[in-house]
């Protein structure tokens, strides 16, 4: 899941961000309404947590702008005010749901998957292709009735190389699934993960590098 997290209270932003991390969720970070505006213009999120009082542009107007745009990401907002009249303004102005400053970390957790199962295409039960059969939801991996055992990246590299169903994927497109925007576009971390990956699913190989272009999983 891809997550921006706009709050101007940078220690609370920054707490919040690497606990969803350690949750396995791609986390980005913008300390105003501007530069949410600007991450959201190019990056497609799954959930936005806003904060309602932002500085410059406030979080209505972040909000209503991207309402406007039709941006399908689910927007969940945060204020320190709580009363009836506060959420249902929030929930107005195009939010999908609303939470009260100060929140209980698990239920802010709680809440961003609820809005990312409510954004995400319903999942097949199960991806198969060349003897490897991954399990979206049980998270389980396995080629020929072997189990796999996998990191959260590699999981995420293979589920997106068996969605794309022999396509080729780029490692731009890994980085944006797999990483978050802290990463350096130049980092080989994509060809690292690959060939972990590949030893892990055992001979013969299933994934292919196709030169100059990305990676496609044979079969």
């Amino acid at each position: 899941m891809r997550v921006l997290i706009v709050e101007d209270e940078e220690v609370l932003a920054d707490t919040v961000a690497e606990g969803l991390r350690e949750t396995a969720m791609a986390v980005d970070v913008a300390y105003d309404g501007s530069d949410a505006l600007y991450r959201t213009s190019y990056i497609d999120y799954d959930v936005i947590v806003l904060d309602r009082d932002l500085p410059g542009v406030h979080g209505d107007d972040v909000c209503r702008s991207l309402a406007a745009d039709r941006v399908p990401s689910r927007i969940l907002m945060l204020t320190a005010a709580g009363d009836v009249s506060e959420r249902i303004d929030g929930l107005s102005l195009g939010a999908d749901d609303y939470l009260a400053k100060p929140f209980v970390f698990d239920e802010l957790v709680a809440r961003v998957r609820a809005l990312g199962r409510r954004s995400a295409p319903p999942l097949p039960p199960v991806l198969e292709r060349a003897g490897v059969r991954l399990d979206p939801r049980r998270h389980s991996v396995s080629r020929d009735g072997h189990p796999v055992t996998l990191t959260l990246k590699e999981f995420t590299v293979l589920e997106e190389l068996m969605r794309a169903d022999g396509a080729v994927v780029s490692a731009e497109d890994l980085l944006d699934k797999a990483w978050d925007a802290h990463i350096d576009p130049f980092s080989n971390i994509v060809r690292v993960t690959m060939t972990t990956l590949r030893r892990k699913l055992g001979a013969p190989p299933v994934i292919e590098t196709v030169t100059g272009a990305g990676y496609r999983l044979c079969g």
